[in-house]
């Protein structure tokens, strides 16, 4: 990829673009049929790549046995028929073809290969387990998969065809960038790149990746950042002699503690809730706040990352320096209350996608 350039992920909802009953029950099958296709090509992919890198290590094969994974026409001491790509591919092929367009295999082959080859290292060391995918894997596509994309006569929304299934967005109030990207691939400013549909019971979800250049900003590559991630306030930043404290221990803690409080009292009544609907019925108020805590949180160290990248940017601090992070991760490790409460690595996440987005480098102490 292209150093000027960035990949931006947005979830767009999308509704099917029709109003017949049938068809859009027909589509809503169809897709998670493909769901559970993909569900079990990815663990497929994954079983593959892990037995051909396991091969080498197979010391109890007699010698006269080649290993080298290479294809066997290019190379007369490959054991493959074809390319280490490509054999992951035709196993899918043989196994679901007709039943799924086979550009989402070929999509999901590709970033599933990717995945694995900078896993690797871990995987030949022992240091981690080979990934295991959930049922709900998202629908990879290719960004050329969409078609016909066009803004809506009253221009709300957007229309687009997938696999010649036709939707249309619901962007909401779009707070964030959303319809912008989507101008911008519209005018040829913006690539769309490989996406994902995602299912979430009777809603859908465009993952949709856009590869955008990087914000340009005016930095000096002597001033440095120094950053620490402590209990009392989530983010303290100091800049030369500039000192700022971003958030506090009230504002965040005490406020997660206290939707924390009414999940467990809710949890307590769960035994004597209405039961219409069964399991699904006495859940539903636990759900709720689980989810109120989730988007709580996420908001938050949002707001967090983006007051200290842009203190970065005011003082032209091409540099950030994330102070004894390591330290600190370690001791959250042996705390429960702070592996629980105080999520380090989330807010670490987002400090390092918005400055790789405006181009200042993070070291981690």
């Amino acid at each position: 990829m292209n150093d000027n350039t960035i990949i931006l992920t947005r979830k767009i909802q999308l509704i099917i673009d029709s109003n017949d009953k049938q068809f859009i029950g027909q589509t809503y099958e169809t897709l998670y049929r493909w769901q559970s296709i993909c569900f079990k090509a990815a663990n497929t992919i994954f079983t593959h790549r892990f037995f051909q890198e396991q091969v080498k290590a197979l010391i109890y094969l007699s010698e006269g046995i080649k290993v080298k994974l290479a294809d066997s026409n290019r190379d007369e001491e490959g054991i493959l028929t074809t390319s280490r790509l490509n054999s992951t591919l035709q196993i899918l092929s043989s196994r679901f073809k007709g039943q799924i367009p086979i550009h989402i295999l070929s999509s999901l082959n590709m970033t599933l290969t990717r995945h694995f080859n900078n896993e690797k290292q871990a995987y030949m060391e022992g240091e981690r387990s080979v990934r295991n995918y959930r049922r709900d894997l998202p629908i990879p596509f290719r960004g050329t998969d969409i078609t016909r994309l066009r803004l809506s006569d009253d221009g709300k929304y957007f229309h687009l065809t997938l696999f010649k299934i036709p939707f249309r967005t619901y962007l909401g109030k779009d707070f964030y960038d959303k319809r912008q990207l989507l101008e911008n691939v519209l005018k040829g400013e913006v690539q769309l790149c490989t996406s994902s549909l995602k299912l979430e019971g009777n809603k859908l979800f465009l993952l949709a990746a856009f590869r955008v250049e990087r914000d340009r900003h005016s930095l000096d590559s002597n001033v440095i950042a120094e950053a620490s991630l402590s209990l009392d306030h989530p983010i303290i930043v100091k800049i030369g002699k500039a000192r700022h404290t971003i958030g506090n221990k009230e504002e965040f803690l005490h406020r997660r503690l206290a939707i924390q409080s009414a999940r467990h009292r809710v949890q307590l009544g769960l035994t004597y809730n209405r039961s219409k609907h069964g399991r699904k019925r006495k859940l539903k108020a636990l759900d709720r706040f689980k989810k109120a805590e989730h988007n709580y949180v996420a908001h938050k160290l949002h707001l967090y990352s983006r007051r200290l990248i842009d203190l970065c940017i005011k003082y032209k601090a091409a540099t950030l320096l994330l102070v004894n992070q390591q330290d600190k991760e370690e001791s959250a490790k042996a705390d429960e209350f702070l592996l629980r409460n105080w999520s380090y690595y989330a807010l670490k996440e987002k400090i390092f996608y918005k400055a790789t987005r405006a181009g200042i480098e993070v070291i981690v102490e």
